[in-house]
């Protein structure tokens, strides 16, 4: 069932790709983005998570933390994500427990999407392009803003498989205004 703004985040205990164990109530206390992306060699995800990437360092110094949630095993993770050296956890799914935990979706139409295509053409602009998909292929992005108290304060269910919060509604979040 999908979360709305006001719910409690449902907690869970996950594994990143490097084997940590990562428990969402051990971030009580601070403000998160919590993002699903689809499988780590995703073109799409891969050009979010370099956006996520450049505005780390001013997020982190609000008390932000960023936990990314992938439907790939580790090794893909390994192989394809982590080469960015994002500064957040990498959090390997491939059961799809989280996303069912939090009620994304697929869509054939989503994933067929001519919106999909100008974002498509800037990942392999950047060299994203690799297409090794791992589990649902036709998985809808979603992310979560989530208070200090694991409240919701913001969400959002992507229609395509290139959709994404706007950056603008973190920042916004990020410096405690309402989202």
């Amino acid at each position: 069932m999908r979360k709305q703004t006001g719910d409690i985040a449902p907690d869970f205990r996950a594994v990143t790709w490097e084997g940590v164990e990562v428990n969402l109530s051990d971030y009580r206390g601070q403000r998160v983005w919590l993002a699903f992306f689809r499988y780590a060699a995703c073109p799409l995800c891969n050009l979010q998570v370099r956006a996520i990437i450049r505005k780390h360092d001013e997020l982190k110094a609000r008390g932000f933390q960023v936990l990314a949630v992938f439907q790939s095993p580790a090794e893909s993770m390994a192989e394809y994500v982590a080469g960015q050296n994002p500064p957040f956890p990498l959090i390997s799914d491939p059961s799809e427990s989280l996303y069912e935990l939090y009620g994304l979706e697929n869509s054939k139409k989503a994933l067929f999407a001519l919106r999909n295509v100008p974002a498509l053409a800037t990942a392999a602009a950047a060299g994203f392009m690799s297409v090794n998909p791992e589990g649902t292929i036709d998985r809808i992005p979603a992310d979560f803003l989530i208070d200090a108290n694991g409240r919701i304060v913001d969400v959002f269910y992507g229609e395509t498989i290139g959709d994404h919060i706007g950056m603008d509604r973190v920042e916004r979040f990020a410096t405690g205004a309402t989202a």
